[in-house]
């Protein structure tokens, strides 16, 4: 019987992220598996990643459930059904209920294209943009109820080019998303992180690398 980590994947799209932890889960060494891809949108494209990869997809329209209580009450069905010990939202466009987020409270890990706190909920490389931020980036929480809200477990940080427009910043943010998410699966399965206090408490070594500084002197 595998010890690694069991994990379920929630999407609503094209999967790149939902990619990039399907390629860290495939290295031999990695502390965690997907077990299933569960996607609210019939025709997603990731459902064809996790095809591709072996990995049983299921199909939960929300669509077709009155509330979104029983919406989320047939995915937990699913989810426990496969034994799944952590969620990870890659790309899920459903906002999930507080007593959901109770239910699998520290279980339930999401990436947002932003440093938390800063520019919560849509279009967030836009209104980057628009602020003037000469840095943004990318971070990897556990969920509460408040939306992008919760301890934050890893963070990528991105220049902001004089050159940029939504769609390039957008792709180098979405480069780093796909470093930092497989980083914190490894540190969850690893069973390195620990919340006290609504923060994140890694255990171990942790490298920092050099702040970044933008422009940067010459």
């Amino acid at each position: 019987m595998s010890s690694r980590l069991k994990v379920a994947v929630l999407i609503s799209g094209r999967g790149t992220n939902l990619q990039a932890l399907i390629d860290a889960c495939a290295e031999p060494d990695f502390p965690a598996e997907i077990i299933r891809v569960i996607s609210n949108v019939s025709g997603a494209f990731g459902l064809e990643r996790a095809d591709k990869a072996g990995i049983p997809t299921k199909v939960i329209d929300h669509k077709s459930y009155d509330d979104r209580a029983s919406f989320e009450a047939e995915i937990t069905r699913e989810l426990n059904a496969c034994g799944t010990d952590l969620i990870c939202l890659a790309g899920f466009m459903r906002l999930v209920t507080a007593e959901f987020v109770e239910n699998w409270r520290d279980r339930l890990i999401n990436i947002h294209p932003s440093l938390l706190p800063s520019f919560k909920g849509l279009d967030t490389h836009q209104r980057a943009l628009e602020a003037g931020v000469k840095i943004t980036g990318c971070t990897v929480h556990f969920v509460r109820a408040d939306m992008d809200a919760g301890p934050i477990i890893a963070q990528a940080a991105v220049p902001v080019l004089p050159e940029d427009d939504q769609d390039s910043l957008a792709d180098r943010i979405l480069e780093q998303e796909h470093v930092i998410f497989p980083l914190a699966l490894r540190l969850i399965a690893e069973g390195r992180v620990k919340v006290e206090s609504e923060k994140v408490l890694i255990d171990g070594d942790v490298v920092a690398p050099p702040a970044l500084v933008f422009p940067a002197l010459s």
